[in-house]
């Protein structure tokens, strides 16, 4: 039983645009999960603004990097997709209970699943064509 790689299903120029599509939400949910355990004043400060007491800001960082990094690893990068539309549609849902501006999640979103979709082979086999 021989295994190939999932690049080997994949045009080279799809999977690596999925690589770099990916990369970008990534980028930003790893940052900002740094910034959470790092917890400067101003992150300490937004969260109060949001409604959130400052002890869940290091639990949210420990799960958004979580997060990114089950996304990341290609065998498991469906279900981190999963876990980050769950976790972006609570940034969704709180921003709109407060009425700010709701966008970036919702484009973060977009991204994660856009990746996904171009890297990933076995996402677009069970998914139809536009």
């Amino acid at each position: 039983m021989s295994s190939t790689p999932e690049s080997a299903k994949t045009p080279a120029w799809m999977f690596w645009t999925g690589w770099v599509v990916s990369a970008l939400p990534a980028l930003g949910l790893v940052v900002s999960g740094v910034m959470k355990l790092v917890k400067p004043e101003m992150i300490v400060k937004e969260f109060a603004r949001l409604g959130y007491h400052d002890d869940v800001v290091i639990g949210l960082g420990i799960v958004e990097i979580t997060c990114t990094a089950i996304y990341l690893i290609p065998r498991t990068g469906a279900l981190g997709a999963i876990l980050l539309t769950g976790y972006l549609g609570g940034a969704v849902a709180t921003h709109l209970r407060i009425g700010d501006p709701y966008y970036g999640p919702i484009v973060f979103g977009v991204l994660v699943w856009l990746g996904l979709y171009l890297r990933d082979s076995r996402l677009r086999a069970i998914l139809p064509r536009m």
